[in-house]
């Protein structure tokens, strides 16, 4: 756990997303508002904690609702004696660092490709990575992400080191949302 941040603690139940209704899947917790408002953003936050006793270090999601999601994947719904339905226990806090994003193909290789962009965004922080990836994996349709690739490769060699108008919470766009529960 972080040491300098206070730890929030709050109970959520476990549900599966309809999407992999199948038992054994991964499962999800959206956490309660006043939990989520003790956050330092509103966007992704990474954070470490415990549920049910089980230490994790995850990204929360936000829910497009100013609150935030948790993908609760099976070792960690296994390591804390849940499944889907059962209400678990959690204490958390922000993270110390934010973990390096995972950068997508297509954007690796056009970063590859543009070497001044290649360079502002090997000086741009982790977060600012975060948002770039996330703008562009938003896209509903494969031809809006290649623009959107096209267009991030086009703003970071020209010196722009975060996407203009881009709603981290989902709240106004809606570009995010937590996964609909299995009923």
């Amino acid at each position: 756990m972080t040491k300098t941040a206070s730890k929030i603690r709050f109970r959520a139940k476990l549900f599966r997303p309809a999407a992999t209704a199948k038992v054994g899947s991964w499962t999800f917790l959206t956490l309660p508002k006043d939990a989520s408002a003790k956050l330092p953003s509103r966007g992704m936050t990474t954070v470490e904690g415990t549920i049910n006793g089980f230490p994790f270090r995850a990204t929360l999601e936000p829910d497009g609702q100013r609150s935030h999601w948790l993908r609760v994947n099976r070792k960690m719904r296994e390591a804390a004696g849940a499944d889907a339905g059962d209400v678990v226990t959690l204490e958390i806090a922000p993270s110390g660092e934010e973990p390096e994003p995972r950068v997508p193909a297509d954007l690796r290789k056009a970063l590859a490709a543009a070497p001044k962009a290649r360079a502002l965004w090997s000086d741009i922080t982790p977060i600012a990575r975060r948002d770039w990836i996330h703008w562009i994996a938003s896209a509903k349709r494969p031809e809006t992400r290649a623009r959107r690739v096209d267009n991030a490769c086009a703003m970071l060699a020209a010196g722009k080191r975060r996407v203009c108008c881009f709603d981290r919470s989902g709240f106004y766009s809606k570009s995010f949302s937590s996964p609909k529960a299995a009923i």
